[in-house]
Parts: C-alpha cells; sequence; structure tokens
C-alpha cells in the first residue's frame, strides 16, 4: 500500500470564500462605486455553501453582510437603493448556500451510509480467501469501477477440499445490484459444491444449474475454475472467461487455451456442448494468476490494453501480496487514472518442499 498523502484539495477549496470576498472588497475599493463591484462579495458565502457545513456559511454570510455595509457607506452607497440592494443580494445568496450546504450534508451522510453498507455486503460476498490452502500461497486484488459502492459483479473464491483445492474467478455481465446478486448465486453455489462435486466436471454442472435456475434473462457469468492437487498438475474448466496466465519458476509465460471454448455459465443448457477440462502443469516455484477481463480490457491514452502478459515480471516480488498490489498499481498507472471496469485479481503460489534450495519464492 502506498503513502496517503495529505488532502491538499479541501483544504485549498477551503480557502475560496475568503479569497473571492478579498477580491471582490478590493476591486470595489480601487475601482469606486461607479463600477458596481460591490454585490460580487456575495461569492463568499456561494463558495462556503459548495465546500463547507451551513455554520461556516452563516459565519461567511455575516462577514460579508459586514463588510456589505462597511463598503456602501464607504461609497456613499445607502444614499440610494444601490447599497440595499447589494445587502438583499448578499443576504439571499446566503440563504441559499446555508440551503446548499443542509442539502449537501444530508447526501454525504446517506452515501456514508450506503457504503457501509456496501463493504459489509462486500466482506459476506467476497470474504478474505485464505493466505494458504494444500501446497498454495493465496493473494487477491479487487479493484471496482465504482469506488463510491466498492462493490461490483466480479466473484472469486479458494476452497481446500478433500479433492483438493478448488478456486474459481468469475465475472458477471452487467453491472449494479443486479450483477452482485448473481455474484452471490455463484459463490454460494461454488462453495457448497466443492466440497461435495467428486471431479471438476461435476462442480461445474453444478454451477451451470444453479445460475440457469436462479438468474433471469440474459444474464450469465464468464468463469474460470481450477483445482490443484498434489501431483504438480492444474486442472482447468473455463465458461468463456479469460484464460489464466502461468508464471513458470524460470520467469517464461504462458496463457494455456481449453482445448473448446464454452458459453458462459447460465448459456450453457441451451443444448451447446459444455466446456472441455484441461491439464496444465503447476509444480512449485510456478505462479498463477487468474483474473477477469477488466485487467487485460483496461486502456491507457492511447487506446493500447494492459499488456498483462509482459508485466508478469512484476510478481517476482518475494511476497505474494505486495507482487500482486504492485501489479495493481501498474495497471492503475496505465489507465491514467481510474479504471473502467472491474478488475480481480486471484494471485496462487506453488510452494516449495521444505528445505528446497532455489530463489526467492517467485
Amino acid at each position: 500500500m502506498g503513502e496517503r498523502r495529505p488532502a491538499s484539495g479541501p483544504a485549498a477549496l477551503s480557502w475560496i470564500p475568503v479569497a473571492a470576498m478579498t477580491v471582490a472588497s478590493a476591486a470595489d475599493v480601487v475601482a469606486g462605486p461607479g463600477v458596481g463591484f460591490l454585490p460580487l462579495i456575495s461569492l463568499g458565502p456561494a463558495f462556503s455553501g459548495l465546500v463547507g457545513g451551513w455554520r461556516r456559511t452563516a459565519v461567511f454570510g455575516g462577514v460579508a453582510l459586514a463588510l456589505c455595509v462597511g463598503l456602501g457607506l464607504y461609497d456613499g452607497l445607502f444614499e440610494e437603493r444601490r447599497g440595499f440592494t447589494a445587502m438583499a443580494s448578499v443576504a439571499g445568496v446566503t440563504a441559499a448556500g446555508i440551503a446548499a450546504a443542509v442539502m449537501r450534508s444530508r447526501r454525504e451522510v446517506e452515501l456514508a451510509r450506503v457504503r457501509s453498507i456496501a463493504e459489509v455486503a462486500q466482506r459476506v460476498l467476497l470474504r478474505p480467501v485464505p493466505r494458504t490452502a494444500g501446497p498454495l500461497r493465496a493473494a487477491v486484488s479487487y479493484t471496482s469501477a465504482v469506488a463510491e459502492a466498492r462493490i461490483g459483479g466480479d466473484l472469486y473464491e479458494v476452497v481446500a477440499s478433500p479433492h483438493g483445492v478448488r478456486v474459481i474467478v468469475g465475472d458477471v455481465q452487467g453491472k449494479g445490484l443486479a450483477a452482485v446478486e448473481a455474484a452471490a448465486v455463484v459463490l454460494g453455489a461454488f462453495r457448497e459444491a466443492a466440497h461435495d462435486a467428486p471431479d471438476l466436471l461435476g462442480l461445474g454442472e453444478r454451477l451451470e444449474r444453479s445460475v440457469s435456475r436462479e438468474l433471469e434473462g440474459e444474464r450469465f457469468v464468464t468463469a474460470v475454475l481450477a483445482e490443484i492437487g498434489a501431483d504438480h498438475e492444474a486442472l482447468i474448466l473455463n465458461y468463456g472467461h479469460p484464460s489464466p496466465m502461468l508464471v513458470r519458476d524460470d520467469g517464461s509465460v504462458e496463457f494455456p487455451r481449453p482445448p473448446r471454448y464454452a458459453l458462459p455459465l447460465g448459456l450453457g443448457l441451451h443444448g451447446t456442448e459444455g466446456p472441455l477440462a484441461h491439464r496444465v502443469a503447476f509444480a512449485p516455484g510456478d505462479q498463477m494468476l487468474l483474473y477477469t477481463d477488466g485487467v487485460t480490457e483496461t486502456r491507457d491514452a492511447s487506446g493500447s490494453f494492459y499488456p498483462l502478459g509482459a508485466q508478469a515480471p512484476l510478481l517476482r516480488e518475494a511476497d505474494a501480496d505486495r507482487a500482486l498490489e504492485g501489479l495493481r498499481a501498474d495497471l492503475v498507472r496505465h489507465a491514467a487514472g481510474p479504471v473502467h471496469d472491474d478488475a480481480a485479481m486471484l494471485l496462487l503460489r506453488y510452494h516449495r518442499p521444505a528445505g528446497e534450495s532455489a530463489e526467492p519464492d517467485v
């Protein structure tokens, strides 16, 4: 995690009302009463209502009225209606600023409550994965495209079952609460079936039935399932999802493709053939990165996709969590700002046997 920088933006905004009233007062004194700068003092409480609370806005409104009276007397404007008009303008803008500050404060409280509920829902839906499972070390990263909600339709889970370590990473079609509901359906079915299904194909079929039964319309879920045992192999089942990235002990990178492409979960009961499970070598020292298309489809300013394979050396960091955080930070740099789609990454490292001499855990 990077260091937190001071919040200089809000502090700078808080000085805008002071600067506005200072400039307006100085301009009125220099230009004289003929130009009519005096009503611009109302910019102080106006800006305060946008960035501060209602009490602060009321204080700036009082200061603005005092300045208006002082400058009006200085300019001799109370001998005619212009001075009273300027005071009415300041009072009206102050009242509007106070109302705006109250409404903004209420919206901020409501947003804070929504974010709190969303964070709880996120923790329930996407529980922390176990740091170790069988021979594996796991690390996860989730970057939501909706920063205010911190929740989306990407999903992941790691389950140590009697049949080996079973893993899923998926991406629900669509956004919003409907996508979150679909993700909950998939994760609930996976967590139950991962312990009971005797093989990975049976696990996939149970997920297909659950998704087809629970999801309405044309909603679907792309997903990749993996099962890792003690035989230095991984069994992979792909439902229309990006292929995992394998980073070998020697630094080489592979994206093993399935022998047959299958439809996503939720569309497979329409008379089409399901996926075929395929085995890939996965030995001590190797790494497997499962991810959603929010990673590989992130574009930079020129429209180029994120080069995940070329950035695989970032995973050579000895600590798995720091390695994945470095990759996530590089993804955000590539996007030159917030990502436009949810991006989930699950990194699995195959432990070396105790006592085996090798380079750091890469």
